[in-house]
């Protein structure tokens, strides 16, 4: 068959002859995971990147990995995994449109009438401050300069995200769950950021434990003018993707000797898309400024994340990396209607089959790196043409085909998937 296009990357970490060794204090802690933000489509591509992975890779459980690290929506996915919930079940309580589908597109869009109120309850007194400025000294003070003080009555956000932080709470709530990061079988890191000091905020089992997962995901997927700053402990929180796209480093501190990445936001190549006849047009001006500014943001983080990749290579030479990522003239992705479960479904298929090729093309690489870790690439499933994002949801296969353990693991897995049938069953009688 021939050679798929690669569409993501795989980052291992070399040793250059300078590089310092990992600190003796560093513990080896297995397998990490790192998920960067990406808004609601991130988290769709995560969850198909996440069943190519878990349907190509043997002796890996999504479950039980030993650190889980999450930024914006990437939270949303890795809190989930750290609390048992399967990629198959992520896809059928977050994607699916079937009626177990938990996660509603109107979630995101409840608008934020306390902000509004707040906002309305300022603008007389802020408007009577503007008018009082103007009059005392109109010649040097224009209209404008003056009635700029009416900005403040601008909500910071228009959509609630209370609502999501009520929606985990309750998903999080279920038996054989928690919103504690405390009470976690595994450690579970959030990373917003803190408004009123531009700096990067974990929370986790070290730090801030005492705030519920749910809500530490609120405010680390609080993107400003979306939604409006959360208040933990008198600060105020906004999206952890300000400072970093992924945050790997917090995995890595915490002496992961194998880190799997997933960044689903690449800039989008108009030109190379074009000539390969995805698209009709090469320049993202003719759609107006949405595209503009998501374009820009998407080149912003991206060149961040590249740069934070190079500091990983010398700052934990012992640590192999895997980075996972779209491809940069995929046209789906980037003017996808995001609020479209028939679109959800559509990219979450496009993630699987992508990160799939990926795999293969870089088999040769991976195969020997994998193994290190006591970790089998599926060549036979990856070089299964027809093999779909469904297949890998209904399936139920050892996760590895090892003679000891291989009846345990698929006594776990057999358990969950009857868990995971009964969960649906209950929420269609509902």
């Amino acid at each position: 068959m021939p050679d798929p296009k690669p569409s993501g990357r795989a980052l291992r970490t070399r040793k250059p002859p300078a590089a310092r060794s990992a600190p003796a204090s560093r513990r080896k802690s297995g397998i990490g995971l790192a998920l960067a933000g990406g808004g609601p489509l991130g988290g769709i591509y995560e969850v198909g990147a996440l069943l190519a992975l878990e349907d190509s890779l043997d002796g890996l459980d999504f479950n039980d990995f030993d650190v889980y690290v999450g930024v914006s929506s990437g939270g949303f996915v890795a809190a989930a995994l750290a609390n048992g919930l399967s990629p198959a079940q992520m896809y059928r309580l977050f994607i699916d449109d079937g009626a177990d589908a938990a996660l509603r597109p109107k979630i995101f869009l409840r608008p934020a009438f306390a902000e509004f109120g707040r906002c309305l309850t300022a603008l007389p007194g802020l408007a009577a401050r503007a008018t009082v400025q103007y009059l005392r000294d109109p010649f040097h003070h224009g209209v404008a300069e003056s009635f700029a003080t009416l900005a403040r009555a601008i909500p910071t956000g228009f959509f609630e995200n209370r609502a999501i932080d009520a929606f985990l709470a309750r998903l999080f709530a279920a038996p054989g769950r928690t919103n504690d990061f405390r009470k976690l079988k595994h450690k579970l890191f959030l990373v917003a950021t803190n408004l009123d000091t531009g700096a990067s905020v974990t929370f986790g089992p070290n730090q801030h434990a005492h705030v519920p997962i749910s809500r530490a995901i609120e405010a680390s997927s609080a993107l400003p003018g979306l939604f409006p700053p959360v208040v933990i402990d008198g600060a105020h929180y906004v999206d952890g993707a300000l400072n970093k796209t992924l945050h790997a480093s917090v995995a890595l501190d915490e002496g992961v000797q194998l880190l799997l990445c997933v960044n689903p936001l690449v800039p989008f190549d108009a030109s190379s898309a074009t000539h390969a006849k995805a698209l009709t047009v090469d320049k993202l001006n003719q759609g107006g400024l949405p595209l503009v500014l998501a374009q820009t943001f998407r080149a912003i983080i991206h060149s961040r994340m590249k740069t934070g990749m190079e500091k990983y290579h010398r700052q934990y030479p012992d640590a192999d990396i895997l980075l996972f990522e779209p491809h940069r003239e995929d046209a789906d992705m980037f003017f996808a209607n995001i609020f479209s479960y028939w679109q959800r479904k559509r990219l979450c298929a496009m993630a699987f089959a992508k990160t799939r090729q990926s795999l293969l093309a870089r088999a040769a690489e991976l195969k020997p790196l994998l193994r290190k870790h006591g970790i089998t690439l599926r060549l036979d499933r990856l070089q299964e043409d027809a093999r779909t994002v469904h297949d890998s949801v209904n399936d139920a296969r050892p996760l590895r085909p090892d003679v000891k353990t291989g009846n345990v693991r698929q006594t776990k897995r057999d358990l969950r998937h009857a868990l995971d049938t009964l969960e649906r069953a209950i929420a269609v009688a509902r």
